[in-house]
Order: structure tokens, then sequence, then C-alpha cells
């Protein structure tokens, strides 16, 4: 198999039923996700694909890595705020192997365009993980008109230099990953493929389209924009996006690149206030299933039959493990990975495998266990046994009819949470809003 050009398009805070392949509602102006959608219709849509966390830079570690994100200390904080800044502790440490450092030590070009949220220069940034290029915020959450991170400071980078560029982020983002691609179009075919990270920050706060770039000065005391927003211009945001992956798959067209790039997409993590979990229950900091299950589609018309579903469980540094191994990575023996490849299910979507997977949250003292249709969740100290595949928004708590299902995978949990780093008890949880903001559920 011929190594591909891989694109890995991660969106910010995106709900498992935004997108209409989904089962998302349409927007007033009609549907949100035309090429999504359309990526999905022609290549392989997961509909029981996780993230490694219900929180950004916890995923992004593993993301990197291939391996549980409790494996590093910088990920115990949930997520990493923008206080960190100077923090020689908080981030992606450069000496550990990550799939960028990989892919580029096996031949190829690397570049990162959007959020990153592993860490600040001069300790951490994407060039000193892997990337040849970088552009994008270094945050976790910015303005997307001023490039403001929530501490006020400016926070667009080019490479590691503050870079000034004016217009609206989700658009620099689209423009910076067609630029890549076209550049990319004209090396010699065959002599070095490309990996291109596109990390939007949409649909992430604050609550801002192309046409509210005066919202900026009066969010920007509070990126949270906890007075503002609504599912409406939520809708518009997702379409901004969506309209950038149109540019990107529109340029590996016309460069003659389209066939051999495999493309796959993403959310870091459950979606936030205006977003849709359908059928799901939680969001974004929650172990619940809106928490952390999110879309997967994958696209690659060398490879990928059109039409493709599966019901395969994974998640987000099993797609590490993937690339990694479709490029021709291979993991240094003292990081050895966590994540298993899914590269059987590109080639048929009907192939599916027992895949165990497991989470935890110093909030709220979460955990969960996700085995074949069953899945083990504890949240305040109170333990539930669900069956997913007939009771997804987990509702119908069984622990007490299956007391013997409940206690082995409690049992599981624990043998498998042995292997990890306890929480450090300096590990910060940073809740932008509580109930006294919004009333929950």
């Amino acid at each position: 198999m011929k190594r591909p050009n891989i694109i890995f398009i991660v969106a910010d805070d995106l709900g498992f039923a935004d997108l209409g392949c989904y089962g998302g509602r349409q927007a007033q102006f009609g549907d949100v996700s035309p090429v999504i959608d359309r990526l999905a219709a022609q290549g392989l849509r997961l509909t029981d694909g996780y993230a490694n966390s219900p929180v950004c830079s916890p995923t992004r570690f593993a993301l990197m890595t291939a391996r549980y994100q409790y494996r590093l200390r910088g990920a115990a904080d949930e997520p990493i705020n923008s206080r960190s800044k100077g923090s020689t502790t908080l981030g992606l440490p450069p000496e550990h192997p990550t799939l960028p450092s990989l892919l580029k030590a096996s031949g190829y070009h690397t570049a990162l365009m959007g959020k990153w949220h592993l860490g600040y220069p001069p300790t951490f940034s994407p060039l000193r993980s892997g990337y040849d290029e970088y552009f994008g915020p270094m945050a976790g959450g910015v303005d997307y008109f001023t490039h403001c991170a929530s501490n006020g400071e400016h926070d667009l980078y080019r490479g590691e230099e503050e870079f000034k560029e004016e217009g609206y982020l989700t658009d620099l983002l689209s423009k910076g990953a067609v630029d890549y691609i076209e550049r990319m179009g004209q090396v010699p075919q065959n002599s070095q493929p490309f990996f291109l990270s596109l990390h939007y920050t949409a649909p992430h706060w604050p609550w801002e389209t192309r046409d509210d770039e005066a919202l900026a000065q009066e969010v920007k005391d509070n990126l949270f924009h906890l007075h503002g927003g609504n599912i409406h211009t939520y809708h518009r945001m997702i379409h901004h996006m969506d309209e950038g992956i149109g540019w990107v798959m529109q340029a590996l067209e016309r460069t003659g690149q389209l066939d051999n790039t495999l493309v796959v997409f993403t959310s870091d993590n459950g979606g936030e206030r205006f977003s849709d979990n359908w059928p799901l229950v939680g969001g974004k900091m929650d172990l619940t299933e809106g928490g952390i299950r999110v879309p997967w589609i994958a696209h690659w018309p060398a490879v990928i039959k059109p039409g493709g579903v599966s019901a395969q469980h994974c998640m987000t540094m099993d797609w590490s493990s993937t690339l990694l191994e479709l490029g021709g990575g291979e993991a240094h023996p003292d990081y050895p990975w966590d994540g298993v490849s899914l590269v059987e299910i590109l080639k048929d979507a009907s192939h599916t495998f027992e895949r165990p997977l497991y989470w935890r949250m110093n909030h709220r003292s979460q955990r969960a266990m996700r085995l074949g249709d069953w899945k083990y969740l504890q949240v305040d100290g109170h333990d539930y046994l669900f069956n997913i595949a007939v009771d997804a928004r987990e509702r119908a708590n069984l622990g007490a009819r299956e007391p013997e299902r409940l206690e082995a995978m409690r049992q599981m949990w624990q043998t498998w949470n042995a292997t990890m780093p306890p929480i450090p008890d300096d590990a910060t949880v940073s809740l932008g809003y509580s109930a006294k903001d919004m009333p929950q559920r």
C-alpha cells in the first residue's frame, strides 16, 4: 500500500450530533455541514468513536503521543489554562516521540495549522515536537478577530514568533492549510508525502461568526462569552469551518493529490453550551457519552470504499497509531503506544475487534470504562452500569441487576488505573462557568 498524504482535522468542542451526517438538525440557512457530510458519504463514518478526554488539552496529549494522556504531567490539568505561560512542566516534553516527529523521521514533511494547547515556548512548541511548520494559537481559546487569549495577550504564532494577521481565525487556518497543500503539490510526486494537522478553534467560544467582529471588544475581558451566543451563531461557526474544509478538498483535487490523501475528521471532546449531542447525555468535562463520544470520519479514495459505517470502538490515540502504521512510523521502545491501529477498518468497514477503553477525570472524581455493549461509570462516588447499545442516554442503571458485571468492570478499571501515574496533588481543574451562570440539567 502506497503511503498516503495525511490530513488530520480536529474541531474544538463539536457535539456528537452537530453534523448532518450524525443526525444534526438543519440551520436557518440550510445544511450546517455539507462538505463534511459528503466526506462521510464518500468515505467511512464511525458511530462509536471516542475522544481520549472530555476536555481539550488532555485529548491533544493523547493525539500527539498515541498513548494514554495520563502518562504525562501536563495532561493532568483539566485543561491547561493560559496562566500556565512560562511553565516548564505544563506542556508536551520535546524529548517525547510524537505523531509528527515519528512521521517526520519516516520521511514526511509535517505542519500544524491551528490550535496547539500543549504548552508555551520557550520550553514547549509544535516545532520542538516534530512539526516543520506551525501557524496558529498556542492557547486553549482565543478571540476569532483579535486573536487574544483569555489572559488578554495576543496569541497567534508563525513558528515560535508572534505573528499578527488580520482576519477571522477559522478562515485564516483554512487558507493556511490550502497554501500548504498547494506548496506540497509542487513537490515531485512520490518524493515526500506530507502530514498536515488542521486543528480548528471552531466552534469553541467566543460565539463569533465572520460578521461579528464588533463582539471582539465586548468579550475581551471574558472570552467565555457567558452573556452571548445562540444555536444560530453556533451553526454558522460550524458552517464556516465546513466551508474551509471544502477549500482544502478543492486544493487537493486541484493539485492532483486527492486520491491518495487520507483525511480524518473528529472533535477533541464532546459539545459545550449550544451543541447537539442527541441521543447522548452530558458534554464537555463529563465522562457520560456526550462528553466523550465524537464524530469520526475518514476519507481516502484510493483505499476507503464510499458509504462505510463502522461501530468499532476506538479513541483518539488509536487514530494516531493508525496514521503511524500507514506512514511507516515506529514506536520508540521507551514509549510504547497505547493506541491500537484501525487500518483493517479502513480497508473493510465490517471488520471489528474488541477494544476496551478507559478514562478518568479529576473533575468530580469521574472514571469510565467501555467494553463491548457495556459501560462502567463513576461520578461523584456513585457507580453506574449501562448497556450503551440499547441505552445510549445512560438513564437505566443496571448495577443492582448485574452486580457481578459491575464488580468485574470496576476491578478491570482499577487494574488499568494502577498502571497509570496517580493524579498529582497540584493538578488543576479550570471551569469557565457553573450553575450560577446557567441552569444545569
